[in-house]
């Protein structure tokens, strides 16, 4: 779904900051505060920042819709209660398997809450359509 879309991420977050498309870079992490999200139902809000590179968003909390149709994408939405220790251009990485966000500038690092298995399996695939794919090749390769 991603691919069809490459217009998209030329309109991430255009409404808080006009020039954030032209500032990312491919793999990129969004940390906001609390109920980050916007848009409907449709995936378009967090769809226009993966296309854009982002590869996560570290928030102390998510609008329901905006964190499902982020997994169903294949948007990392991270749930971490001290997102507010990070200022802009902080340099931050994601140890998955530790549940950890690190800042490189001030060499801190904070967990955030884990994912279920079933929605990190998912995340992992790139989102929930290329998670089916996978189960459905797994299904006829033990045909």
């Amino acid at each position: 779904m991603v691919d069809n879309l490459p217009e998209a991420g030329k309109y991430a977050m255009v409404g808080i900051d006009p020039e954030f498309p032209q500032k990312v870079s491919k793999g990129d992490i969004i940390v906001a505060g609390k109920n980050f999200g916007c848009g409907s139902s449709r995936e378009y809000a967090p769809l226009s920042i993966k296309v854009a590179g982002i590869q996560a968003v570290i928030a102390k909390s998510f609008g329901r819709i905006f964190f499902r149709n982020s997994v169903n994408i294949g948007l990392f939405p991270l749930i971490c209660d001290y997102s507010d220790k990070f200022s802009n251009n902080d340099k931050v990485s994601i140890n998955f398997e530790q549940g950890t966000v690190y800042n490189k500038k001030t060499k801190r690092s904070y967990k955030f809450k884990p994912l279920p298995e079933f929605l990190y399996n998912i995340l992992k695939c790139g989102g929930l359509m290329e998670f089916g794919r996978k189960q459905l090749q797994e299904i006829e390769r033990q045909k």
